[in-house]
């Protein structure tokens, strides 16, 4: 994966996320934040990366580290996540 589509992908996980109200739990404390809950798309490299928050949170669900304190520890997690899960 490039660098690019990875800043781009991180740049679009932060400012969804940035409004949580951290500390966050769960996964569900995270749906608030998003623009249309869970139908929120995540999309990097003009669609060569693709996802809802829906898929993104059953991709994620064995490799979240809940609680977290802030939104950069959260997408770190979510990018190394996706990087292990080979779509990044």
């Amino acid at each position: 994966m490039s660098d690019e589509l990875e800043a781009e992908l991180r740049a679009e996980l932060t400012d969804a996320f940035e409004n949580a109200d951290y500390p966050v739990k769960n996964q569900m404390g995270l749906v608030p934040a998003l623009p249309n809950g869970p139908a929120t798309k995540f999309e990097a490299g003009d669609g060569e990366v693709s996802f809802t928050a829906m898929e993104l949170a059953s991709k994620l669900s064995g490799n979240a580290d809940f609680p977290y304190d802030d939104v950069e520890s959260l997408v770190d997690d979510i990018i190394e996540g996706l990087k292990d899960d080979g779509t990044l």
